[in-house]
């Protein structure tokens, strides 16, 4: 199974329109990072985790010409504003399977209307096949088990997931016990870590470091990272054996 890193920013990307923070004036390419998504790549099958703004530029990016199905993790605008960009593989394929909870999916029913329109489609419009996920209920894509991780983004229920001995998991505040047990074993795990100062809604650096301390899994990359965390080699220098900063365009294979 191979892990593209199609984005690894934040709501706002690297760099920060009009910023002039050294961050976001870095030359290092590791240093430009797009809205947070992930291509899970295995045998014939494409999927998305999360489609944000700069969902067609990483299709583009990475020549993806077919895609099985999307996974949201929640309903916030920089992991599915994308949605329309769906459009030429609906064209090719017909409806996009699409995975989230029901809350996520009446969210995007009220924003991309369109998209979810029974009736009187217009021409061009897109359409997708829902299915809904619940907690405790794992489901199947491509032949493989998904087992959905809920987490707390604040007072906002998310969803990670975790498909054989990977976990994926973002904009994470808090996680209870019992979820964390569905994550335990996994091989690697992704999981935010937004910057070094407390955030009232996403791990920050140590947050991350001490959740994945408890997770124990053989390698771990944090992602969802804004500027404000630092230059993307002076961080990696300073993080523990198998931590790493996941970076745009990074590919690994569990």
């Amino acid at each position: 199974m191979k892990i593209t890193f199609l984005g690894t920013g934040t709501s706002q990307g690297v760099p920060v329109i009009g910023s002039s923070h050294p961050v976001c004036l870095s030359k290092d390419p590791k240093d430009k990072r797009l809205r947070v998504s992930v291509l899970i790549s295995w045998d014939n099958y494409n999927y998305v985790i999360d489609c944000g703004p700069d969902f067609r530029q990483q299709m583009l990016t990475h020549h993806v010409s077919k895609l099985d199905g999307i996974l949201f993790t929640h309903e916030h605008a920089d992991h599915t504003a994308g949605i329309d960009d769906i459009r030429p593989f609906f064209f090719r394929q017909g409806d996009i399977p699409i995975y989230a909870h029901k809350r996520v999916v009446d969210s995007l029913k009220i924003r991309f209307d369109y998209i979810f329109a029974d009736n009187n489609r217009y021409p061009g419009a897109p359409a997708v096949a829902i299915h809904l996920v619940e907690n405790d209920f794992p489901f199947k894509i491509g032949g493989e088990l998904v087992t959905p991780i809920n987490a707390q983004h604040n007072r906002l229920q998310v969803f990670g997931y975790r498909i054989k001995d990977f976990t994926y998991m973002t904009d994470v505040k808090t996680v209870d016990e019992a979820e964390i047990k569905k994550i335990k074993g996994t091989e690697i795990l992704v999981i935010n870590a937004l910057r070094e100062e407390p955030h009232h809604s996403h791990f920050n650096l140590s947050e991350a470091l001490a959740f994945i301390e408890k997770v124990k899994p053989k390698k771990s990359y944090l992602t969802h990272i804004s500027h404000l965390l630092g230059f993307h080699e002076e961080v990696e220098k300073k993080l523990p054996k198998d931590v790493h900063l996941a970076f745009d365009n990074l590919q690994i294979t569990v």
